[in-house]
């Protein structure tokens, strides 16, 4: 069945799930310019935890303005162990890919629930993204009030969501911009991430 994508373009699946045609209401031109006039201010920037590089490495902040231009950032929080986690994310990364031919790329950052560093670091190698630091997530979730339901003992009971969901920053200021819903909502929440927001491209 064709999954839609959000604000006039889809992607058709095929038998091994991967996307056969894109279809796109704005014009390849216009992306571009908007590309070309937008850039993620210092601001937003410095909003940003420590970051390191699906191998591992740390990210230097000095870096971020040039790997995150033209880009739509989002956090996305998740887990390994959490089945619902494992069954969206080939869905997450065909919505990446498909975004990416659209002209519309998307960096998405890793917030781990994970059990150990050394599982945080697989799963975003596994997946291309960069992430927050084991270590560092947890502040992380406590500014956005997301964290799985087996973290609550630690950090309490005044979440919005459990995972996976994710965070869609604003490319003036850092702050969130959309939520995507996916522990509610499943797949269809992608459909929230107002790719053609000129606010969200960095």
């Amino acid at each position: 069945a064709p999954i839609v994508l959000p604000l006039g373009f889809m992607f058709l699946a095929s038998r091994s799930g991967s996307p056969l045609a894109l279809c796109q209401r704005a014009s390849r031109a216009s992306d571009s310019m908007l590309r070309l006039a937008s850039s993620a201010s210092k601001e937003a920037i410095s909003s940003l935890p420590p970051l390191v590089s699906a191998d591992g490495s740390a990210v230097p902040p000095t870096s971020l303005p040039d790997v995150l231009s033209g880009k739509r950032v989002a956090l996305y929080f998740a887990a390994g162990w959490c089945p619902m986690c494992t069954r969206f994310e080939p869905s997450l990364l065909q919505f990446r890919d498909a975004a990416k031919e659209s002209d519309k790329p998307l960096e998405i950052i890793y917030v781990p629930s994970d059990r150990s560093s050394d599982e945080a670091l697989a799963r975003a190698s596994t997946m291309n993204m960069m992430s927050v630091p084991f270590g560092e997530a947890d502040a992380v979730k406590r500014q956005h009030n997301i964290w799985s339901g087996a973290e609550t003992m630690k950090l309490g009971s005044g979440r919005r969501s459990g995972v996976p969901a994710l965070v869609v920053l604003n490319g003036k200021s850092g702050e969130e911009m959309t939520f995507v819903a996916a522990e509610a909502e499943g797949v269809k929440a992608l459909s929230s991430w107002p790719l053609d927001d000129e606010s969200g491209v960095w």
